[in-house]
């Protein structure tokens, strides 16, 4: 008994912690906070991204011949920034623009938290 009464509470405390830590997280977002990047959330975004940034010495051929960059251990402000661009229109690749187009902020964030993460 004395078992099953400290599981609960152990699990309730969790599930508690687990909650504020989303509830802060949402709150951050909505208060106009930038989203803060998950390496963890990111394992199943990149899935798009290691087609061509995952293959040392990937050259694109559509539109035109194109070096694709290595993006791993980059600096996560930098994956943002030219994600968000690719988004926005201010860069502009097929590819790129089809995908950053699809991502949310939270996303980007992710993608940019994982790649940096990398070396």
């Amino acid at each position: 008994m004395k078992l099953r009464t400290s599981l609960t509470r152990t699990m309730s405390a969790l599930a508690l912690a687990a909650s504020c830590a989303i509830a802060s997280q949402a709150h951050a977002q909505a208060a106009g906070g930038a989203p803060v990047g998950n390496v963890q959330n990111a394992r199943d975004k990149v899935s798009m991204c290691i087609g061509c940034h995952g293959i040392p010495g990937y050259k694109a051929s559509f539109p035109e011949l194109y070096h694709v960059p290595m993006i791993a251990g980059q600096n996560a402000k930098y994956i943002e920034a030219a994600l968000n661009e690719y988004k926005k229109g201010a860069r502009s690749h097929p590819t790129m623009d089809a995908i950053a187009g699809s991502l949310s902020d939270q996303d980007i964030a992710d993608v940019a938290a994982y790649y940096a993460n990398l070396k």
